[in-house]
């Protein structure tokens, strides 16, 4: 049947998968903001399997971030910044949120403007504390040292 011929009704049912579909486009931003992140709180084994008899792959230093892939009986599949995945014990990770810096180096400022004077830099792979929810593509940080500012979101991962 060419489009000349069809029905209002035809065109009418099209508008509920139309409407989900632009609803989807809309809302997808909001689902990936679900991604969970914690901290290994002390030195943490990477395992490729959810075993302690699984083979020992590395060892995370305290505070670095990892992303949280999937949950099985007290283990979790994690991601890390290189994007390797492997298994670590629930029990091994903290809440304390952290970030790690990805740039050669990052000038972490002491608001969240490029203009603004900086507080201090850091190096590829130096972990900072996170200290509120990114907004407007920066983070509030604070470095081992105590030094705090705001780091572009762009820099680090872990957000």
């Amino acid at each position: 049947m060419n489009s000349a011929h069809r029905s209002p009704i035809t065109k009418l049912a099209a508008l509920p998968a139309l409407a989900l579909v632009l609803l989807g486009a809309l809302t997808g931003p909001l689902f990936a903001q679900g991604i969970e992140y914690r901290s290994a709180g002390t030195a943490t084994v990477l395992r490729d399997a959810p075993s302690p008899q699984g083979r020992a792959l590395f060892m995370l230093r305290p505070g670095t971030p990892v992303e949280i892939v999937v949950a099985q009986d007290g283990w979790l599949r994690v991601r890390e910044s290189g994007g390797m995945l492997s298994w670590v014990e629930r029990s091994a990770l903290s809440t304390r949120r952290t970030v790690m810096i990805t740039a050669e180096r990052a000038t972490i400022r002491r608001a969240p403007r490029e203009d603004a004077p900086p507080s201090f830099e850091a190096v590829r792979n130096v972990v900072l504390e996170l200290l509120g929810s990114p907004a407007l593509g920066w983070a509030q940080v604070r470095h081992a040292d105590g030094l705090e500012g705001f780091v572009r979101a762009a820099e680090v991962w872990g957000l």
